[in-house]
C-alpha cells in the first residue's frame, strides 16, 4: 500500500504542469466563489417614484432639510433609480428593479402637519430578494424618521413652550402657566385659588420634563459605533475555512478518482490482486494520497493566510497554535473525500473520464455546502450527507472557536460515518476494475 502511494506521488512529481494546474484551479474557484458571494450582497435596484414632486428643500417643524441629500444619505443599502409611475411598474414586472417605493401625492402636506404620519408605498416582486428589500426599505423609513424627528420634536416643544410661558398662537394670545400663576397670585386667596395654583405648579413641573421625555421616546435606545480595526471580508475566518475546505475537497476528489482509474489504464489492477494487496488496501492507498497532498496544500494556504494577516497587522492575528489541530481535520476531511474519489474512479473505469466526473461532481457538492438553511432547506439537508459542509465547520471551529471540542466531536462523527460508507462502496466498486 505504501508502494502504491509512492507511485502516485511520483506520477505527480513527473507532471509539474498538471500538478500546478491542480493546485491553482481550486484556489481560483475559491476566489470566484468569494466574488459571487460578495456580489450577492450588492445593492439591489429600487425604483423611486416621486408623485408628489418633492422640492429641493422641505421644511418640517421649522427645520429645513435638503430632501435628496437626506434620501441619498440613508439609502446606502440600495440603488435608488428615479422613474415615473408607469416605467417603474413595467420595470418591476420585468425584473429590471426588485422593488418600487412611491412618494404619493399629498405626502408633504401630511408631513408638515406633525399630527399625522404620511406613507411611502413599497411594492416588491415575489422573488427571493423581496424579504431582503423589504427589510432595507424599513431601514430607509427608520433612518428618514431619525433624520426628520428633530423637526417634529422642535415643533412639539414650541407648543409646550407656548403653554408654559404664553405667546401668540395664530390669531390668539395664549396666557401660559407663568402668567396664569402670577394672575392667580393677585386674586383674593381662598381654597379654590389655592387648588388652581397647585395645579399650575404641578403642570409646570411636568411640562419642564417634556423635552427630555420627547427625546427619550424618539430615541429609546441609541447605538454607539466606536471605530475599531477588524478583519476585512477577504481575511475573515469564514473565507479561510471555505478556501481550505474547497481546495482540499477539489484536489482530493480529483486525485483519488484519477489515481484509482489509472490502475486499470496502466494494467496494474490485475497484478496487484495476485496476493499483493487487497481491494481495501487499494482504496486506502488513494485515501492516503488524498490526505498527504491535501494536508500539504492546506498547510501552505494556512501559513500564507496567516502571514498576510500578521504582516497586515489585522486585529486578532492568526491563531498559529491552532494550525496542528486544523491539519488533523484536513487529514480527516481529505481522507473522506479521497474515499469518494476512489468510488468515482472505480465507477468511471478510465482516468480521463474519472477526472471529468470528479470536476462535474465537486462543484455541486461545494455549492450545496454554501447554501444557507434559510435559503433552501432541502439543499441544506443534502449537504449534511456530504463531507464539504462538515469540513468547513470543522476548520472554522478548530481555528476560531473559543471552545471547539463539541463542534469538532460532532463533525468528526459525521465525517467518519460518511467516510465509512464511501470506503465500503469504493472497495466494492474497485472489484469491477479487474473485470
Amino acid at each position: 500500500m505504501i508502494a502504491l502511494l509512492k507511485k502516485d506521488l511520483l506520477v505527480l512529481r513527473r507532471s509539474p504542469l498538471l500538478l500546478a494546474a491542480l493546485l491553482a484551479y481550486p484556489i481560483v474557484i475559491a476566489l470566484l466563489v468569494g466574488l459571487v458571494a460578495g456580489y450577492a450582497n450588492a445593492k439591489p435596484r429600487v425604483a423611486w417614484v416621486d408623485e408628489e414632486g418633492l422640492p429641493a428643500v422641505v421644511a418640517v417643524g421649522g427645520h429645513r432639510f435638503h430632501i435628496q441629500t437626506v434620501i441619498d444619505d440613508v439609502a446606502q443599502q440600495v440603488t435608488l433609480v428615479k422613474e415615473p409611475t408607469r416605467e417603474a411598474a413595467r420595470d418591476l414586472s420585468n425584473g429590471k428593479v426588485v422593488a418600487t417605493i412611491t412618494v404619493p401625492d399629498g405626502f408633504l402636506s401630511e408631513l408638515g402637519t406633525t399630527t399625522s404620519s404620511p406613507q411611502l408605498i413599497l411594492r416588491t416582486t415575489s422573488g427571493g430578494l423581496s424579504q431582503r428589500v423589504t427589510e432595507q426599505m424599513q431601514s430607509l423609513v427608520y433612518q428618514l424618521n431619525r433624520k426628520l424627528q428633530s423637526g417634529f420634536i422642535a415643533a412639539n416643544l414650541r407648543e409646550v413652550n407656548l403653554l408654559e410661558h404664553g405667546g401668540k398662537f395664530g390669531s390668539y394670545q395664549v396666557l401660559g402657566l407663568d402668567k396664569m400663576d402670577a394672575t392667580l397670585a393677585t386674586l383674593p386667596q381662598n381654597e379654590r385659588v389655592a387648588q388652581l395654583r397647585q395645579f399650575v405648579r404641578i403642570a409646570r413641573l411636568a411640562l419642564a420634563q417634556t423635552g427630555n421625555a420627547l427625546h427619550a421616546t424618539a430615541n429609546p435606545i441609541s447605538l454607539a459605533q466606536p471605530k475599531q480595526k477588524g478583519r476585512t471580508w477577504v481575511l475573515s475566518a469564514q473565507v479561510q475555512s471555505y478556501g481550505i475546505a474547497l481546495t482540499v475537497t477539489f484536489l482530493a476528489l480529483l486525485l483519488a478518482a484519477g489515481a484509482t482509474a489509472a490502475e486499470r489504464d496502466e494494467g496494474t489492477i490485475g497484478r496487484l490482486r495476485r496476493g499483493l494487496v487487497s481491494y481495501g488496501q487499494i482504496v486506502l492507498s488513494k485515501v492516503a494520497l488524498a490526505a498527504v497532498v491535501g494536508v500539504a496544500l492546506a498547510a501552505a494556504i494556512a501559513v500564507v493566510f496567516g502571514l498576510v494577516v500578521d504582516i497586515g497587522g489585522v486585529q486578532g492575528g492568526e491563531p498559529w497554535q491552532r494550525l496542528p489541530l486544523l491539519l488533523v481535520g484536513v487529514v480527516l476531511a481529505a481522507g473522506v473525500v479521497g474515499a469518494a474519489g476512489a468510488l468515482l474512479g472505480a465507477l468511471a473505469r478510465e482516468s480521463r473520464a474519472a477526472s471529468l466526473l470528479a470536476v462535474l461532481v465537486v462543484l455541486p457538492v461545494v455549492f450545496l455546502g454554501l447554501v444557507p438553511r434559510g435559503a433552501l432547506a432541502a439543499a441544506w439537508w443534502v449537504s449534511r450527507f456530504l463531507p464539504f459542509a462538515h469540513a468547513v465547520r470543522w476548520f472554522s471551529a478548530a481555528l476560531y472557536d473559543t471552545s471547539p471540542w463539541r463542534t469538532l466531536g460532532v463533525e468528526t462523527l459525521w465525517l467518519l460515518g460518511i467516510g465509512a460508507v464511501l470506503f465500503l462502496l469504493a472497495r466494492r466498486a474497485v472489484r469491477t476494475l479487474s473485470v
